[in-house]
Formats: C-alpha cells, structure tokens, sequence
C-alpha cells in the first residue's frame, strides 16, 4: 500500500510515518521542508506548500491512503495564512483523493474546535462547534473538519481525530518552549492549577491514527465522525507540567498569576504586537490563557468503542521515557577511540 503522510516530517507526522514504515508499507511524505531522517528512512519526500494544489495532486497520485496531519499551528498570525493552509490545503486533498481515487482519509483534528472559553469535562463528540474562537487556529481547524466529515461517501471514506496536547520525546514545540521558559523563569501556573487536562503521549496519538485507517470503510462506525484522543488519564494541569519539568531536571513552578489576569495580559500582549506589526507570537495570548486556565478532559468511550483504542502507554511511563530522551540530549556523545 503506498500512503501520504501530510506535514511527514513533523512531530506526530514522523511518529505515523515510522509506524507505516515497519508494518511495510511504501511512504510518501509532503512537507514544505526537506527533513534528513525521512531521507534516512527511504520515504519518498515531496517538498511542496498543501495550499499548492497541483503539488497536492501530484503528491496524492497513486496512493491508497492519506494522513492529513500538515497544519499553521499557533495562536497569532494573519487568519488569511491559516485559511490558505488549513482551509483551502485541505480542499485541495480531499479534491485531489476524490480525482486520484484514494479510498481512505484521516485527517488531524484539534479538540480546541469545540472549546467556546469555559471548561471541558467528560465531554464527548456531541459537543457542538464553538460560536466564537479568539484565534484563526481553532476556527479554521473546525472548518477544515467540517469539509472532510461532509466529504464522506461510497468513494472515499474519512475520519478526524481529534488528539488532545500532544507531548513526549521528540516534540519541537510544547515541551521545548516549556523548558525554556521555566529555565528564564517565565513560567507560572494560571488559574487554580488544580484543573484537569487530558494530554495524549506521542505513541498513543500514532497509534489511534492507524487504527482509525484500518477501521475505516464504507458504511463504517467512523466514516464520517470525529473522536476525541487523549490518555484517558485526568491529570491536575500543575502535575503535569511540573511532571514534564522533573523530567528534565528542573524545579516545579509555584507561582500562580489568576485567570482573569492572564487573559487581560494576553489581550494588552496581543495589542501590542498588532500596533508593532510584529510577526512572532506574543508571550501569551486570550486563547493560550483560556487554555491554561480551564478543563479539558474527555469521555474516549467513542474511540475506544469504533476504533479500538486503548492507549498503550500511560502518563507516568511517558514520562519516565520523556526523562530518559532529555537526559541522552544533553549529555554529549562519546566518540570511541
């Protein structure tokens, strides 16, 4: 079987990828830059924009199977530029999987699509999209999922997954951004602290991903539906972040700022950066205080039921891996000789 993994070269794009290619089968990545372990590996790399639509065709030709996991993440930018990728990218796939004959898509959601500023507990996939988002990411993740569930039929079938804060070994954004700023001591607890969160370890996120591709068919129980993935494991937001700092040796944080504040200072953050015009993400945003300071856990009865999945490695073993990965980082390697 030959598949396409979209944005291949990326944290849970890779981990996909690196599962595909030990159960046998051909890959095909498409990504906008080139990445040195895909052409280790022997994955046919494509190096083309989503929002590109005759790359996307050509990339799309002669596959089986698609992974749409290439997104514009963050919580600032011009909302045009997370259109163009995230909108008009994923039209292009699902038109050129419908010309190019492809039978199967599943497509990387975001559980922020059905988050309206409130907190999230055991909800499950009856939850209606939000109303209103204080940032381009989330809506145009929405809009996107909408377009792959209504592109459903006898033709292709589609999937999203919806995986909540994805963490471990390996990830180039949370965990480093995390790190640094607790190392500059720019890190603080927003809210109670004692608020649940969801996350879903690395593997656990990959492997929820293949399953959905091997249920999905025709008339399938997941063709056409979306599925919140997390651990299944609740978890104080103040444990696990302090879980993720031990794991690299640094000191828990305990300073707390209180929710109404954050959000006040990432809307003064927000301005400013707009009257600067300036390109990188201010150091909070409403939506990333919203985020820290509310619940979000959910009911995985769906995905456990229609697809299977049953998280194969739990929070404290992720962390223990975590701890091992950063420690082999940071001690320099020994040439023999």
């Amino acid at each position: 079987m030959t598949v396409l993994v979209t944005g291949g070269g990326g944290f849970l794009g890779k981990a996909i990828v690196r599962r595909l290619l030990d159960r046998g089968e051909r890959v095909r990545s498409l990504s906008r830059s080139r990445h040195a372990e895909l052409d280790e590996w022997g994955v046919a790399s494509v190096q083309a924009d989503v929002a590109d639509a005759s790359a996307v065709d050509a990339a799309v030709e002669g596959c089986d199977l698609v992974f749409h996991v290439a997104a514009k993440v963050g919580a600032w930018g011009p909302r045009a530029e997370y259109l163009r990728t995230n909108v008009e990218g994923t039209r292009h796939l699902l038109d050129a999987c419908r010309r190019r004959g492809v039978r199967r898509f599943v497509y990387t959601s975001t559980p922020s699509v059905v988050h309206s500023g409130g907190d999230i507990e055991g909800g499950d996939e009856s939850l209606p999209y939000a109303e209103h988002f204080e940032t381009a990411y989330p809506e145009t993740k929405a809009m996107a999922e909408q377009l792959v569930l209504e592109a459903d039929g006898e033709d292709l079938s589609t999937v999203a997954l919806r995986p909540h804060l994805i963490w471990g070994p390996g990830d180039n954004q949370l965990i480093p951004r995390l790190l640094e700023r607790a190392r500059a001591g720019r890190v603080a607890l927003i809210g109670r602290g004692d608020t649940l969160v969801d996350a879903t370890y690395i593997d656990n996120a990959a492997d929820a991903h293949l399953l959905a591709a091997d249920a999905l068919a025709p008339g399938a129980a997941c063709a056409g539906r979306a599925y919140f993935i997390a651990q299944g494991e609740p978890t104080p937001a103040h444990a696990l972040m302090n879980g993720i700092l031990a794991a690299a040796e640094l000191p828990p944080v305990t300073r707390r700022i209180p929710a109404r504040v954050a959000w006040l200072a990432g809307a003064l953050a927000e301005g400013v950066y707009w009257l600067l015009r300036r390109k990188e993400e201010p150091p909070l945003t409403r939506f990333v205080a919203r985020q820290l300071s509310t619940a979000h856990w959910y009911d995985l009865s769906a995905a456990r039921r229609d697809l299977g999945y049953a998280p194969a490695i739990d929070t404290r073993e992720g962390l223990e891996r975590l701890r091992a990965h950063l420690a082999k980082e940071a001690s320099p390697e020994v040439l023999p000789g």
